[in-house]
């Protein structure tokens, strides 16, 4: 056997393996003896056919089974001779191989490239002061009786936080939107709906809760609405200005709850004193995990700053393919069509493959920091990781486990970014933290 390597690019390997001629002899003897052991021929106890006549009776089979078999020779023997750390098999090839002749076998590999990690002790962090502030408190609480208002007809003109019921009716430069909206005909008009005047979330119609302010019961107003440049819900009103016939029928007003004893107990706390210490505990532990995440975030940024080395390219293009496929199947559920995909398809292009670069370099980063300080998946952590999932999927876990046993791959996958995690945990565990820097 011969092996020689050539480079592509710092992380692309040429691995050529040459097999003599008895090296792919013995391949082929050792293929045709196991198939001469497991066919059966008429005339012939089984496995005692003779080797040449199983030869001719499965020679397409044979050959092929042949074949891959030296290429996993030269695959497994190359590796050996030549000590390259693959990450990918890139390409294979074979040229030709035949019992009688010596091979040659082309391998295109991506190998690990060879770097040395940044310092990651003691890298810096800034987080925020976990401890809620009364207004914070009061806030959530405040949240909480509004989930229990009640509403209340209001014989007076709609102000913020109201609600108004009334129907309205739409045209388009003169024409009405029915004909305009097709199939879409509540932007058209509605005899009846309620909206929130000024909602801080966005109403059906652009804008319209703004517009409902200091009106009332019986009142009629003519308004204009002009939606987006990008509008998918219709895209035929798409950067227009619509005119639309306002009849309000009713206003209502939020009446919240009395923050007392009954209303705390409503909420699982015996007092109102209680509720708000409660309140506080839940809000300091998502504080807490913001302040984590915000961590995890800074290192990870810092990372990749630091990150100067090459980066196969097979990696960052399945780590790219994966981000687009992410982006556009939360984007499809949200309604926006297939054609707005198709242009900005090299907008989006580059865009995944920048985010696939970082996440690349980060990932291989934290793969030396693991091995450095032996950090291990164990079974506990695939348990947690069932437990999590379980839950988050409404899957039994025992499902789960047998599933995830019959494919290797996801196992890889999961116990991967598994390790990543542990890393990226014992990183922020040596952190240096410091309070956020106030904002000039």
């Amino acid at each position: 056997m011969n092996v020689q390597i050539a480079d592509i690019n710092e992380t692309r390997k040429a691995l050529t393996v040459t097999l003599d001629k008895g090296e792919v002899a013995a391949e082929y003897q050792s293929v045709l003896g196991e198939f001469s052991k497991q066919v059966n021929l008429p005339g012939f106890r089984p496995g005692k056919a003779p080797a040449a006549m199983v030869a001719k009776r499965f020679g397409k089979e044979l050959l092929e089974e042949f074949k891959h078999r030296v290429i996993g020779k030269a695959y497994r023997d190359g590796l050996k001779e030549s000590k390259l750390e693959v990450i990918t098999l890139v390409k294979v090839e074979e040229g030709a191989i035949e019992p009688t002749l010596s091979a040659a076998i082309t391998l295109t590999l991506d190998v690990t490239p060879q770097f040395a990690p940044p310092e990651y002790k003691g890298m810096k962090t800034e987080v925020a002061d976990p401890e809620p502030t009364e207004a914070e408190v009061d806030a959530v609480i405040d949240g909480l009786r509004a989930e229990r208002a009640d509403f209340k007809a209001a014989d007076r003109a709609a102000a913020k936080g109201d609600y108004v019921r009334f129907g309205y009716t739409g045209t388009l430069d003169g024409r009405p939107l029915g004909e305009v909206v097709g199939d879409k005909g509540i932007y058209a008009a509605a005899p009846q709906t309620w909206e929130e005047v000024e909602s801080a979330t966005e109403t059906l119609l652009p804008g319209l809760g703004a517009l409902l302010a200091g009106l009332k019961a019986g009142d009629k107003k003519d308004v204009t609405i002009s939606f987006p440049a990008e509008f998918s819900a219709v895209p035929a009103l798409a950067g227009k200005a619509a005119s639309y016939a306002l009849e309000v029928q009713e206003v209502r007003e939020r009446v919240l709850p009395t923050l007392d004893e009954a209303f705390a107990k409503a909420n699982q706390a015996e007092s109102v004193e209680a509720l708000k210490a409660q309140t506080r505990a839940s809000l300091k532990r998502r504080k807490e995990f913001e302040n984590r995440a915000a961590q995890r975030r800074q290192i990870t940024d810092a990372l990749v700053a630091q990150a100067n080395f090459p980066v196969p390219d097979s990696l960052v293009a399945a780590e790219r393919d994966g981000v687009l496929r992410q982006f556009i199947e939360e984007n499809m559920r949200r309604g926006v069509p297939q054609e707005k995909f198709e242009e900005n398809k090299r907008e989006l292009h580059d865009s995944a493959t920048k985010a696939a670069l970082a996440r690349v370099k980060v990932q291989l980063i934290l793969t030396k920091i693991a091995e450095t300080e032996k950090i291990k998946v164990d079974e506990k952590d695939i348990n947690s990781w069932l437990m999590r999932e379980a839950m988050r999927s409404g899957q039994k876990p025992d499902k789960l486990a047998k599933d995830l046993g019959k494919d290797r791959d996801q196992l890889r996958a999961i116990q991967q970014q598994i390790m990543f995690d542990k890393a990226l945990d014992y990183i922020v565990a040596q952190a240096t933290v410091s309070p956020v820097t106030p904002k000039a």
